[in-house]
């Protein structure tokens, strides 16, 4: 065995990292949009097909519960079940994996478009490599025939799949720089409205002094002196305050940083509806409508919602029903999203429930066999607490279950 893998009680099929929360933990931190990615990466996805010689080549980005195919070439993107692909091996790999025979082998013959149309036979992937160390995911190329790379071509695909990784952190960096820039921006903005009045203050007074040219009584400058004085103290102990506790919420993102209700719901449509429609589940989200023009950061809800999602499809048995309800507070300054997932599925035990409010939830089988990795829910109440939000859960055994957020997403703005 691999010395990077570790003994699975699982079937022999799937294998894990030793780091595996630490890899998917760094998967989470580029904070992705997996339905974007596409256009970023199409360049690069076929020049490794051309350079391989071969019909498909797929940009692949792995979580604990899915392979997500955010770019392809020659085959389209979409999402498949992690215990159903060839590049869980791959990502284990410190080089690469190839398999010359797809068909032939135990691990993979019965796999979709393999078994089936386009019944791929040749597999090639390398793993995409962090500066970290971490594999988030693999470049690989598929074809119907078997081939035969070079360590030229071999090489070449390697230098392609840096790229890959270079462009990757160059977007984190990016979005990086546009949250500093944005919050910059808002500093400005409040130390603009805060100091507006002192120093309007101390303007006036010294008007008040000016306007007399010089006629003023030695008490009244006195007074005005000293008011003048206060003031400016009152407006340095206030600058104090805002540079050194005033600080922005780093959720404060520039405008294509961020969702509104509506276009959460898209998102979440987008990439899950696929899952409940494959396992025969109804899915459906909604929003309240009246708030759909406000927008927030997106910060990790992408990945907290996404997982609760998918622990709730898991779960469901088929003709179950999930539903997500998506909803704004708004309070004289500050804005709370309301995050509501259920489920009619098999439910929860009081020390399961307890478990997940604790961090401490483990791995189970989902009701058609689907294979948990023992991180999902304990992610989520790590994302939420690093939010400074809440999660609340209500479930019985064979009643279902539904998982409550709030978030705090950032201070209304009053200028005036």
């Amino acid at each position: 065995m691999h010395t990077d893998l570790i003994d699975n009680p699982r079937p022999s099929h799937l294998q894990f990292h030793r780091n595996e929360e630490a890899r998917v933990m760094e998967l989470l931190e580029f904070d992705l949009d997996y339905s974007s990615l596409e256009d970023d990466f199409e360049d690069l996805v076929r020049l490794a097909a051309t350079v391989a010689g071969t019909e498909v080549c797929l940009l692949n980005l792995i979580d604990m519960y899915t392979e997500w195919i955010v770019s392809g070439h020659g085959f389209a993107t979409g999402q498949v079940p992690r215990e159903n692909t060839v590049c869980q091996y791959t990502i284990l790999e410190p080089e690469h994996f190839e398999v010359k025979n797809l068909a032939a082998d135990e691990r993979f013959k019965d796999f979709g478009g393999i078994k089936d149309a386009p019944h791929f036979r040749y597999y090639f992937g390398i793993p995409l490599k962090t500066p970290k160390g971490n594999s988030i995911g693999t470049l690989c190329v598929l074809d119907t025939i078997e081939k035969d790379l070079t360590s030229e071509k071999i090489a070449v695909l390697k230098t392609i799949a840096g790229e890959i990784i270079k462009r990757l952190t160059t977007q984190k960096h990016l979005q990086a720089l546009r949250r500093e820039l944005s919050e910059v921006k808002a500093i400005n903005q409040r130390v603009a409205h805060d100091i507006r009045g002192p120093i309007g203050g101390i303007v006036g007074l010294a008007d008040m002094l000016i306007r007399k040219n010089g006629k003023n009584s030695l008490d009244e400058v006195l007074r005005l002196s000293q008011l003048i004085s206060k003031s400016g103290s009152s407006l340095l102990a206030l600058a104090d305050e805002i540079m050194g506790t005033g600080e922005v919420s780093s959720q404060s993102t520039a405008l294509n940083e961020c969702l509104t209700l509506g276009t959460l719901k898209e998102k979440l449509e987008q990439l899950y509806q696929p899952q409940a429609t494959e396992k025969g589940i109804c899915f459906d989200v909604s929003v309240n409508e009246e708030l759909c023009f406000i927008s927030f950061s997106k910060n990790k809800l992408m990945q907290i919602t996404g997982n609760l999602i998918s622990n709730a499809l898991k779960f469901t048995p088929p003709l179950g029903d999930v539903s997500v309800y998506l909803d704004l507070t708004l309070s004289q300054n500050h804005r709370i999203l309301y995050i509501r997932v259920k489920d009619t599925g098999i439910g929860l035990t009081e020390h399961q429930i307890a478990a997940i409010t604790g961090g401490r939830a483990s791995s189970t089988t989902g009701t058609k066999g689907e294979l948990g990795y023992g991180m999902g829910l304990q992610l989520v109440k790590h994302l939420v607490d690093n939010l400074q939000g809440s999660m609340q859960v209500e479930a019985a055994p064979n009643q279902g279950a539904q998982f409550e957020i709030r978030i705090p997403i950032g201070m209304i703005a009053h200028l005036s």
